[in-house]
């Protein structure tokens, strides 16, 4: 018997099944290409496997279509997620706009269901200005931001989230700039779902997707994730399972000395495809 978790959906409680298929089955049902390009020690597998795991619990649930799916992504490392692994309808877009095709794809159909994957460069910096606008418009799109703190696939330059003092590819002395704390910024955009995990809760990121899928409006979720081929290049630790449990030490639900993690914002307001509804409606004269 599969176990029952409770989620929210509208702001009212409901029961979605927890599921217990191996990875082997789901990966067979969702995953189309194996063995992965991405690199040894990379969180963003753990991200892949918190996704696909969120998509079955919602389809058995009855709360979503495989049908409906598009997962849209841009360049960068956090591309890789869904494209080309993902079993599904997947859209690779240009750097930095991942935001205004997934934007133009709900617009065109609202019926679709649309899953963001970015980074913090494609997202935080070159796309920063239509993640913004997208959260500001509240469009019911669901966006989980990657955040491995560098531009990892380039060689390992400095990113808008990269921390103050860290060592990159072109600070070598530390960065002298301090980072966005991106999931208070979108959030002061005027998302309406905005949750931060890391890797190391992979269990919460999880359930923090299947959360943003249920919240009618613009949905965001940053993961923390590792990236011991630059990040750890340059910034100790080094190996993979360090960074994991470093993640553990940094972040907190309760310290304001580390960053925060769980649920950051919700609030409830009109959705912009339905905004749209109403202005096509024709006008009655008088």
């Amino acid at each position: 018997m599969s176990q029952i978790t409770k989620s929210r959906f509208n702001h009212q409680e409901v029961a979605v099944p927890t599921s217990k298929k191996p990875n082997l089955v789901l990966k067979k049902e969702y995953v189309r290409h194996f063995p992965s390009k991405l690199c040894p020690g990379c969180g963003h597998g753990i991200v892949l496997n918190a996704f696909v795991r969120a998509l079955d619990e919602l389809i058995q649930a009855g709360l979503l279509l495989k049908k409906d799916v598009v997962a849209v992504s841009g360049i960068g490392c956090s591309g890789w997620i869904t494209s080309p692994h993902l079993k599904a309808d997947t859209f690779h877009a240009t750097h930095g706009r991942t935001l205004a095709f997934a934007t133009g794809m709900k617009v065109t159909n609202p019926n679709l269901k649309i899953f963001v994957f970015t980074g913090d460069g494609d997202g935080a910096a070159i796309g920063l200005n239509h993640l913004l606008q997208a959260a500001r418009r509240n469009i019911d799109l669901n966006v989980i931001l990657v955040n491995n703190r560098i531009y990892g696939m380039t060689s390992g330059q400095m990113a808008p989230t990269t921390p103050h003092e860290a060592k990159t590819v072109v600070t070598p002395l530390g960065n002298p700039e301090y980072p966005f704390d991106i999931a208070q910024l979108v959030a002061a955009a005027g998302a309406t779902y905005v949750a931060r995990w890391t890797v190391a809760h992979p269990l919460q990121v999880k359930r923090a997707i299947i959360e943003a899928y249920k919240n009618k409006g613009f949905s965001f979720v940053e993961v923390l994730t590792t990236c011991p081929t630059y990040y750890g290049k340059y910034n100790p630790p080094r190996k993979s399972h360090e960074m994991i449990q470093e993640l553990k030490a940094i972040t907190s639900r309760n310290d304001p000395k580390k960053i925060k993690i769980g649920l950051i914002a919700r609030s409830s307001r009109e959705e912009f495809t339905e905004l749209l509804k109403q202005h096509k409606k024709p006008r009655v004269s008088d």
